[in-house]
C-alpha cells in the first residue's frame, strides 16, 4: 500500500483525510482563517508538506459543495514528487459575495495519480479521423 509522508508545518494543521472509504480525493484543510473577495484570488495555507512516491503526482481539485454553493474554483494544483514545501491552495472567487474560512475548514481535495512519461515524437502530420479538427459543439447540440 502506498504511504504519504506528511509533515505538519503549523501546529494547528489538520492532516489530509478521506471522508469516506471509497472517496477518490482526500480533504485538504486550511491551517489559518482567510477570506476571499469576489473576483479575487488567494493562496490558502494548509500547514502541511507531503511526500509521495516517484511516478505519481498530487492534484488538487474543487470540493463540490464549495465550488457549486460558494462559487470558488481551485487554481493551479499539480504538485510534483520532489516538492517539499507547504501545500498552498489557490482559490478564486467567481461569486458576488466574500467567502470566509476558519482554520480547520475544508478547502479542496487532493488526488494522488500515476504519471506517465511518454516519448515525445514530432511528426509532419497526424492521422485522419472522422472528427478531424472539429472543435466545440462540432457534434451538434
Amino acid at each position: 500500500m502506498m504511504q504519504l509522508q506528511i509533515q505538519k508545518l503549523h501546529p494547528d494543521a489538520k492532516l489530509p483525510s478521506f471522508a469516506h472509504a471509497t472517496d477518490a480525493g482526500m480533504d485538504l484543510f486550511c491551517s489559518v482563517g482567510f477570506s476571499v473577495e469576489p473576483g479575487a484570488h488567494v493562496l490558502a495555507e494548509t500547514g502541511v508538506a507531503i511526500v509521495f512516491p516517484a511516478g505519481y503526482a498530487a492534484l488538487t481539485w474543487d470540493k463540490g459543495g464549495i465550488s457549486n454553493k460558494r462559487h470558488l474554483k481551485v487554481t493551479g494544483g499539480v504538485f510534483d514528487t520532489d516538492y517539499r514545501g507547504e501545500y498552498l491552495i489557490g482559490l478564486y472567487n467567481f461569486g458576488t459575495e466574500p467567502q470566509s474560512f476558519s482554520a480547520g475548514d475544508k478547502i479542496a481535495q487532493l488526488l494522488i495519480q500515476k504519471v506517465e512519461h511518454p516519448e515525445i515524437v514530432e511528426v509532419e502530420e497526424l492521422d485522419e479521423t472522422a472528427r478531424g479538427e472539429g472543435r466545440f459543439g462540432s457534434t451538434g447540440k
